[in-house]
């Protein structure tokens, strides 16, 4: 491996390698038991939906089957396998008139399936908003505020979807009630904390745990009750007087037609990287905790936690570190004066000044933050990569970088002091990576 930014490129390219969602969906579509009775229909929503079809339609093809139709929903260029397969482009990171129409031919082609037939879902980071569309008789205005006051609310990924998918056409399990008795296998590519499936995607083929008091609780210890729609209010308290029914629960007869798993995971990439890392010679560690919280602490604490491993390692000495996860950024009064930049910048830039201020001690520190997906936020960066000079640089181009922190506009500062780092779309989501480096070899 050379220079430290391109030792971190690298070993982000191995996390993403490692999460080959190609592979994964083949393996898993290969061992749906197929009958030639049995008519399939696809559906794949998600950053990774275009890759993840393409090596299911394959699998399905090999093994015979007739596959009668879908959807394939992505956020860039959609591509079908087949001309029975509609491919369509919806909305990200909010969701917006492609999501609604996405989400209306969704229901349009479940209309079309038979008791007999047989349903692969197949499940990716950004599903919740590609084919996000509210229930029957809300209005879309109010979906999208709903769900921009949630991203920039600071929620944890868990509980901004247990609140979201309460209002979502296709969420909360819905999803498989509208594909029953057919039998189901959903195969879904995790980014969220534990692999919930009732997260991933907002759990669109399984059952929703959480009930209505838990979501309203969130809603008020969060103060985001009272912003949102007076109907999606009464909503909620209509649930919570048994006077509208709740989210599908694990009794409910549709669920015994679905089998659900993960087949790809945060853990499964940040093990790659440590591994080729390892392969190039150098001493890796994995760290098991998962990176969570506000983005700007976290940037600041694993500086801090590098520097001192700065401190304990001798001269000629070289450490890679790896954690996972996904932190958030709370945008103040619901992202009034906020500029560009995603979590992963907010964390880079945040590091960037722990680094700064820690001076000499944080010679030999780069740290890459950075999402699997590569992209960042409503930005075409994946993150940044940083080190104990950035955070200067960003003062010398003119910017003050503290206040770019304060006020969330991490994007602008990083470009301006070429720290971010833009690999383009990589076709799977497994969260975040964050690689640092110590080099105590000069």
């Amino acid at each position: 491996m050379s220079g430290a930014r391109e030792q971190l490129i690298e070993l982000y390219s191995a996390a993403v390698a490692g999460a080959n969602v190609e592979s994964l969906t083949a393996d898993a579509v290969a061992s749906v038991p197929l009958e030639r009775r049995h008519r399939v229909w696809l559906f794949a929503f998600g950053k990774a939906a275009n890759a993840m079809a393409a090596a299911a339609f394959t699998a399905l093809k090999r093994g015979l089957a007739e596959v009668a139709g879908g959807v394939i929903v992505a956020p860039d260029k959609a591509e079908s396998p087949s001309g029975a397969i509609a491919a369509l482009i919806g909305d990200h990171p909010l969701p917006g008139r492609r999501s609604f129409d996405a989400a209306a031919r969704l229901g349009q082609v479940l209309t079309q399936k038979r008791g007999s037939d047989l349903g692969i879902v197949l499940l990716s980071g950004g599903a919740s908003s590609l084919i996000g569309a509210p229930l029957k008789g809300m209005a879309e205005p109010d979906y999208i505020a709903l769900c921009e006051m949630l991203v920039g609310s600071g929620l944890d990924i868990t509980r901004l979807n247990y609140v979201r998918k309460r209002f979502s056409m296709w969420g909360a399990g819905r999803m498989a009630l509208a594909l029953a008795p057919a039998r189901t296998f959903c195969f879904a590519v995790s980014d969220v904390p534990n692999n919930d499936l009732a997260s991933i995607g907002s759990g669109p083929c399984v059952p929703d745990p959480t009930k209505v008091h838990a979501v309203i609780d969130t809603l008020e210890e969060s103060k985001l009750l009272p912003r949102i729609s007076p109907p999606f209010r009464q909503y909620l308290s209509d649930v919570s007087k048994a006077i509208a029914p709740e989210t599908p629960k694990p009794h409910h007869p549709a669920f015994a037609y679905v089998d659900a798993r993960v087949i790809a995971t945060n853990a499964v990439a940040i093990n790659a990287a440590a591994a080729t890392a390892r392969r190039a010679g150098l001493a890796a560690v994995v760290n098991e905790a998962m990176l969570t919280g506000e983005a700007a602490s976290a940037g600041a604490r694993i500086a801090s936690t590098l520097v001192e491993a700065r401190d304990k390692t001798p001269p000629g000495g070289v450490l890679v570190f790896v954690w996972g996860g996904e932190t958030t950024v709370s945008l103040n009064g619901g992202g009034a004066g906020a500029g560009a930049g995603g979590r992963c910048q907010e964390f880079a830039l945040a590091a960037a000044q722990k680094l700064d201020e820690l001076g000499d001690r944080a010679e030999g520190v780069t740290i890459l933050a950075a999402g699997t997906d590569g992209r960042d936020g409503a930005t075409n960066a994946a993150g940044a990569i940083v080190d104990a000079r950035t955070w200067g640089r960003v003062r010398a181009a003119g910017r003050d970088p503290a206040d770019a922190l304060k006020h969330h506009q991490s994007h602008a500062a990083l470009g301006a002091a070429n720290a971010l780092f833009s690999p383009g779309l990589t076709g799977t989501n497994v969260m975040d990576v964050t690689i640092g480096i110590v080099d105590r070899r000069s």
